[in-house]
């Protein structure tokens, strides 16, 4: 009972977290992504591709497509949701079985597919 409890205020608190981070309004900028947020994508790209000027431009090719198909508070939400699948546990399986989660996830997916396409190939 109490289990039940607790999973009920995670879940709440978790769908509480994402509305507060919505959907950017209509007639902000589809380029409203930090430049903290992109230098923290690019350092993390280049990470993982290399150390070239060549990098640079791709992984910034990529944030780039990335913001331009995607509103920051969407990425946030799905970036949130990935690291918190990361954990262990009944209260984080929530992340895992949830459609909601998984749309907002697969939003992420495809944005990133189509800057692999634009930066990469």
């Amino acid at each position: 009972m109490i289990q039940a409890a607790v999973e009920n205020s995670l879940r709440a608190g978790a769908i509480l977290l994402l509305s507060l981070t919505g959907v950017a309004a209509e007639g902000e900028p589809a380029n409203d992504y930090p430049t903290s947020a992109r230098a923290d994508y690019v350092f993390g790209c280049m990470a993982a591709n290399g150390q070239s000027r060549d990098m640079l431009e791709r992984c910034s090719c990529s944030v780039d497509t990335l913001a331009s198909i995607m509103p920051y508070d969407r990425y946030l939400q799905a970036e949130t949701i990935l690291s918190m699948r990361q954990g262990v546990g009944e209260r984080m399986s929530m992340f895992r079985n949830t459609k909601m989660f998984d749309d907002i996830v697969a939003d992420l997916r495809r944005a990133q597919a189509e800057a692999e396409v634009r930066c990469f190939r």
